[in-house]
């Protein structure tokens, strides 16, 4: 850490690789095998076979660690995680519903005795290796060779994966082994959980696309002899169920896509389009609307942004996408269940609705309408809180990013994000901090891409290539909670906006805004990093009081709280849906505040002094 300053983030836009957003543009309106060869030439097009012992930790492979990076329990931006203790996430050791039986650090616990479960993890091959006499690409190919424990590894051996009648074993997470439950198979078969049957769905549903040329001429117990449908046929249903209906696609697994997709240079399609199963092997012309969107919710309104969440709509293809209208205006669109709305005006009252298309364009009805005012804290950003301080879109890969932390108290980095939209399109790409990393207040930290030139290496907290893919056009978002806070560019917009720029918050600004707003930056020549990790706030003398004050208690459990300052204030508290709750005037000798007729929740106290003010959250208990 470099103490007194504000946090610095390195992004570079030459040594990491993400998945363009021209990517499938082959994909127009092929179906069956026309479809399944053009996702194979897809998939061919730009894989780099890696070595074995890469998939580990992805050693010279620049930006990517290999399985750190695709197969760790670390938090995502859906918050879809288990523990988030960054250690190795198996398939078949993993408890998504409470504490896993044993765990693996990665680079540690592979190798071993392999006597008992937990002794350690090594490399499983989705499609056994006899299958393919262990031929490169496919015996280190990420997307279908995946890190699991040794003694499970052994315990399913060549097997069919499959659903299981009468267990003659059963893993620590419960996994299962034994006789057929599949009618059309009577061996034995091996079953994972719930929780990751559509994750090895989609990667027998790759491999039988990206090696189509060959799979005809391998022989084992799930496939019929052909270059097409490639399974048999209960194997076929069976994943396509998986796929389907028992484990859908989630943001997790959306993140592994990307970053195998920089470990090899490419990506699984059934993870980016899910539809695309059925338009291979049960093509049909789709006129079938998916359904309505339901239980939209909205929540946490800013001045500028506005939550939303809804229940996903159900396809007899697949959900593709869905447009969120704004006022009856078709403004937004995202392929998740949960959005946040950015660039709105304060204290403006907006109404939302969301429709659900599917890959033919089949729209669905209008969810119902859910209605948010945004608050009136009086600025253009968020509340107070971590800010992008520095932005360094240099020559090469010397890119940079810097976070600032301007609170009053150290801020642990455990519930932020720093993600990517490319070229336009939404966010894709995602950066975790490192577990425990945090910023003391008036510090910064700096996550850099390898290629940092040399004068300012020793400034970066993190080295990440994953995340530092950004060109002078593409957007950076700091997220909370999967919140949107603070961003760089905006999104929709491919115009460069600070192509071979050093771009450097100005020292008036001290919180986070939704909307990039060119006059808070200061503009440098390109390559200029001298700034790099320190920053600068200028702060009125009411506004040091204000970054010192407290609130307490908070959580408040009786009746009052209180409010440390030495000057008079004018207070205004807010519940979460942005109405007015309550007003008052506290002073240094007055300085508490009754709460007792507002009901248990989460409410903003806006404190004012003269022209000057800060927000603070309060939970009454």
């Amino acid at each position: 850490m470099k103490q007194f300053y504000i946090l610095f983030i390195l992004i570079t836009s030459v040594a990491s690789a993400q998945i363009p957003a021209n990517y499938y543009d082959a994909i127009t309106t092929q179906t069956g095998f026309d479809l399944k060869t053009a996702l194979r030439d897809i998939v061919t097009n730009g894989h780099t076979a890696r070595s074995y012992d890469q998939l580990f930790d992805g050693a010279g492979i620049s930006g990517s660690q290999g399985y750190v990076d695709t197969h760790s329990d670390i938090n995502v931006s859906s918050g879809n995680n288990y523990e988030n203790d960054g250690t190795v996430l198996d398939f078949y050791s993993e408890n998504p519903t409470g504490a896993d039986p044993y765990n693996f650090t990665h680079n540690v616990d592979n190798g071993g005795n392999q006597t008992q479960e937990g002794d350690c993890y090594n490399r499983e091959h989705l499609i056994p290796q006899s299958v393919y006499n262990s031929q490169f690409p496919m015996q280190s190919d990420i997307h279908c060779v995946i890190p699991t424990d040794c003694r499970v590894n052994n315990f399913r051996g060549s097997l069919p994966f499959g659903e299981v009648a009468s267990a003659n074993w059963t893993s620590m997470n419960g996994s299962l082994r034994g006789s057929s439950d599949i009618v059309g198979y009577s061996g034995t078969m091996f079953e994972p959980i719930d929780e990751f049957k559509g994750d090895i769905a989609r990667a027998l549903l790759y491999f039988a696309v990206r090696y189509q040329d060959d799979v005809d001429t391998y022989t084992y117990d799930m496939f019929n002899g052909t270059e097409f449908q490639v399974f048999e046929t209960w194997a076929l249903d069976m994943l396509l169920d998986w796929h389907y209906n028992v484990d859908p696609v989630d943001q997790r697994e959306r993140d592994r896509n990307n970053a195998a997709y920089d470990f090899q240079g490419n990506a699984n399609p059934f993870v980016d389009h899910p539809e695309y199963a059925n338009l291979i092997w049960n093509p049909v012309t789709d006129t079938e609307a998916p359904t309505a969107p339901t239980n939209l919710l909205t929540s946490n309104p800013t001045d500028n942004t506005i939550d939303l969440t809804w229940t996903a709509s159900t396809d007899n293809i697949g959900v593709a996408s869905y447009d969120i209208y704004v006022d009856d205006v078709n403004t937004f669109n995202t392929s998740n269940t949960f959005f946040t709305a950015i660039g709105l005006d304060p204290d403006t009252n907006y109404c939302f609705e969301v429709k659900a298309k599917d890959a033919a364009g089949n729209e669905s009805a209008f969810s119902n309408e859910a209605c948010e005012t945004t608050t009136d804290n009086g600025s253009t950003g968020g509340n107070i809180d971590l800010f992008i301080s520095e932005y360094v879109e240099g020559g090469g890969t010397n890119k940079a990013l810097e976070i600032a932390n301007f609170t009053g108290s150290t801020v642990s980095l455990a519930d932020y994000t720093i993600r990517l939209a490319f070229n336009g399109n939404d966010f894709t790409t995602t950066y975790n901090f490192p577990n425990g990393a945090q910023i003391t207040n008036e510090d910064v930290y700096v996550v850099a891409n390898s290629g940092l030139n040399s004068a300012c290496q020793p400034e970066q907290d993190d080295v990440n290539n994953s995340i530092t893919g950004f060109n002078g056009n593409d957007v950076v978002g700091l997220f909370k909670n999967g919140i949107l806070i603070d961003i760089i560019g905006t999104v929709g917009d491919d115009t460069d906006f600070a192509q071979n720029l050093t771009l450097i918050r100005n020292e008036t600004v001290d919180r986070p805004n939704t909307t990039y707003t060119p006059s808070e930056w200061n503009v440098l020549p390109q390559d200029d990093c001298s700034d790099l990790g320190q920053h600068n706030q200028s702060l009125s003398v009411i506004e040091e009081e204000f970054q010192n004050f407290s609130i307490y208690p908070n959580p408040v459990n009786g009746h009052t709280f209180n409010i440390s300052i030495t000057d008079n204030v004018n207070i205004v508290m807010y519940d979460v849906l942005g109405k007015q709750v309550l007003k008052s005037n506290v002073t240094p000798e007055n300085n508490s505040v009754d709460v007792s007729r507002l009901n248990s929740g989460i409410y903003l106290v806006k404190i004012t002094s003269g022209n000057r003010f800060i927000t603070k959250k309060l939970i009454k208990q």
